[in-house]
């Protein structure tokens, strides 16, 4: 008799379970836009998440441990000025946060560690280069303050945010709308989904397509796609029954999937989230109300499935949280923040273990957030592995650091003025302050109003614990 071999693997038992009503974000008006982002950004100090706002687009940003019913009035992050389309957090400054909006920009945001009084209206600096709605935006995995948009324009622009500029405008590569976009693990490269069902590996700095998949899934609705830590590339998408699909893919050979599966008949596009260290793939579709996982491994058949977390209700969008900021202690490898129509629910993906002591078989070192490359180095061809941090100690958030923009002065380059009329007397005493005095003013003033807000807030919290002292 034959006895059927069970595969070993360590993520064979991972199960999901969602946290206590209190652990909830409660009151939330989650954006009702259709667009196929994930409407949800994690790290580990904040939860982002796009809202309904009145006049322009606007999205909330809460600090973790901020959990319970939300005030009606909570500030917002508001300087849009129609619906914001996707967010993404800074991975190299937990404080720093991108949004892309319909109105065609880019905006990059600061957050204090202290809760403003007040909707944030400034961003650090709007980048503006698309023509069309904005609809993806991705950071740069290695290099410091280099972020990538895609618009509804059919152009890819890599921005410094540090400077403000371009690096890179890719166009001419895609004839209809882009999908979706993922870096590779260096960011040497960039595999994007289209709607002319063409999936294209793109080296960003050649600015050309270094490989290229026609229909990998034959249906109309959209195909995502995500790069492995291996340089496979990982596809979602629809048969021709409009059945939900899987493909694994091998650069080396991309005319045929290394495996290829069918799951079930529903129209949400699956939404892929990737662990490296684990190399688990979690599928969450919108409108469904489940989540499954899938291990990708180095032999046949290279996907397997592990299991499914179900729920009762659909979930609108969802953030993943970055492995630094997972509980270690409870052997937790995955953390999803699910959005439903009024809240932001957390659910926790663990594997069962006895020992309370760090497994470091589930934990390998992961990227921590100091960048191995600048802006000009990248640009200049040079590539490099994520600097690793251990989670053997739990990983500590670092306090704000703020993000410094330097623009290139563009009045440096004007001719200076000929020689002018007259003045009167009048115009003669009257002595106008320069530009940068004027700035200058500005900015002491802005630090001056967000000192006090902070004292505000700390007395405010102060006041609290006194007020539960007495109670």
């Amino acid at each position: 008799m034959s006895r059927r071999v069970v595969r070993q693997s360590k993520f064979r038992h991972v199960f999901g379970q969602p946290v206590k009503a209190d652990q909830m974000y409660e009151d939330i008006r989650v954006s009702k836009v259709t667009w196929d982002s994930s409407f949800c950004a994690v790290n580990p100090k904040f939860v982002a998440i796009i809202v309904e706002s009145g006049g322009g687009g606007a999205f909330m940003v809460l600090p973790l441990a901020k959990t319970g019913r939300v005030d009606k009035n909570y500030p917002l992050v508001t300087g849009h000025t129609a619906p914001v389309l996707d967010i993404d957090w800074c991975p190299h400054n937990d404080n720093v946060i991108a949004s892309a909006s319909e109105d065609t920009t880019v905006m990059v945001w600061q957050i204090p560690d202290y809760v403003p009084m007040r909707n944030l209206t400034e961003p650090i600096v709007t980048l503006e280069g698309h023509s069309k709605r904005v609809g993806i935006i991705t950071w740069h995995p290695t290099a410091r303050n280099v972020l990538l948009s895609a618009g509804g324009d059919n152009l890819l622009i890599l921005w410094n945010v540090g400077t403000g500029e371009m690096l890179l405008t890719l166009d001419d590569m895609h004839g209809d709308l882009i999908y979706n976009v993922c870096w590779n693990r260096t960011g040497s490269l960039l595999v994007t989904t289209c709607k002319d069902k063409h999936v294209r590996v793109i080296d960003p700095r050649k600015q050309q397509v270094v490989a290229e998949k026609v229909k990998p899934h034959e249906g109309a609705r959209p195909i995502r796609a995500i790069f492995m830590a291996d340089g496979k590339i990982f596809t979602t998408g629809f048969s021709k029954m409009s059945e939900r699909q899987l493909a694994l893919w091998d650069l080396e050979n991309f005319e045929e999937p290394v495996a290829l599966q069918e799951m079930d008949t529903s129209n949400g596009v699956l939404l892929p989230f990737y662990d490296p260290d684990s190399s688990i793939v979690y599928l969450c579709g919108k409108g469904d109300s489940s989540i499954r996982y899938f291990e990708i491994t180095a032999e046949a058949p290279y996907v397997h499935y592990l299991s499914t977390y179900s729920s009762k209700e659909p979930q609108r969008g969802m953030g993943f949280m970055p492995k630094r900021g997972l509980d270690v202690s409870k052997c937790e490898i995955a953390r999803f923040f699910k959005l439903h129509e009024r809240k932001c629910e957390p659910i926790v993906m663990t594997v069962p273990r006895k020992s309370d002591l760090f497994q470091d078989d589930l934990y390998p070192d992961t990227p921590g957030p100091e960048p191995a490359l600048e802006a000009a180095e990248w640009l200049a061809g040079k590539d490099a592995e994520p600097i690793l941090v251990s989670l053997r100690d739990g990983y500590v958030p670092l306090k704000n650091r703020e993000l410094k923009v330097t623009r290139k002065n563009i009045l440096d380059n004007k001719p200076p003025v000929g020689p002018r009329r007259s003045h009167s007397t009048c115009d003669a005493n009257f002595s106008r302050p320069s530009l940068e005095d004027l700035l200058e003013e500005i900015r002491s003033l802005r630090q001056t109003v967000q000192a006090q807000e902070k004292r505000i807030s700390d007395l405010e919290n102060k006041l609290c614990k006194f007020t539960n002292g007495t109670a």
